[in-house]
């Protein structure tokens, strides 16, 4: 999605027990500069992310000092969980499972094409006389 710009360190996975609530780190310009955290559930489509999962991530963004994130889970978000973010000082992004898919096609992720169809229209100027 152009965070980072092109080096190979503009993202890196924590996701490990003692990561503090956090699956990774982004950085969002090419400097460092800002950094986004990013949290990752992957949830049955039927199971939604409440609000003290991503309230658990927030209190882990607070702890780092970070002001930006990302919560994305394969499922859904309670209305509550998604009530929660609006009211926060800090940037919190929530992506649900359809959101992902659209980002994951929209940006050649984890997709591949099967097929390409190809329009053609009439060239008028083929017609024309000299």
């Amino acid at each position: 999605m152009g965070y980072g710009g092109s080096h190979e360190d503009a993202a890196r996975r924590l996701g490990r027990s003692g990561d503090n609530g956090v699956d990774g780190v982004i950085d969002e310009d090419r400097l460092g500069l800002d950094r986004i955290y990013v949290q990752a559930k992957r949830y049955a489509p039927h199971v939604s992310v409440g609000r003290p999962e991503v309230q658990g991530f927030v209190g882990s963004l607070v702890g780092l000092g970070a002001g930006k994130g990302v919560f994305v889970t394969t499922s859904i978000f309670s209305a509550p969980a998604a009530d929660f973010v609006r009211h926060l000082p800090q940037r919190i992004i929530l992506v649900d499972g359809d959101r992902l898919a659209e980002l994951m096609i929209e940006h050649g992720v984890g997709v591949r094409v099967s097929r390409a169809v190809e329009v053609k229209r009439i060239d008028e100027d083929f017609f024309v006389e000299e």
